[in-house]
C-alpha cells in the first residue's frame, strides 16, 4: 500500500506538473507572472489527480480487465477470428 501510495504521489506530481507547465505556456506565454500562474495552476490541479488516481484508476482498471476478459472468451469460444 506505501509503494502505490509513494507511487501515485510522485505520478501526479511529474503529470500534473508536464500538463500545467505545456498548457500554461501555450495560453499565457512565458511573461512575468508564468512561474507564479504555473505553480498556482500545478497545485490546483494536483489535488484532483490525485484522487483521481487513488480512486478512479482502480474502478478503470476493473473496466479495461472485464472488457477484455470478456473479449477473451469471446474468442477462445470462436465466435471471433
Amino acid at each position: 500500500m506505501k509503494q502505490k501510495l509513494a507511487f501515485a504521489l510522485i505520478m501526479v506530481l511529474i503529470t500534473t506538473g508536464l500538463v500545467s507547465f505545456t498548457l500554461i505556456a501555450f495560453n499565457v506565454g512565458f511573461g512575468n507572472r508564468f512561474v507564479e500562474v504555473w505553480l498556482r495552476s500545478w497545485l490546483l490541479a494536483y489535488v484532483p489527480a490525485l484522487f483521481s488516481i487513488l480512486f478512479i484508476s482502480p474502478i478503470v482498471a476493473r473496466f479495461v480487465n472485464t472488457l477484455y476478459q470478456k473479449k477473451s472468451i469471446v474468442k477462445n469460444e470462436g465466435l471471433v477470428e
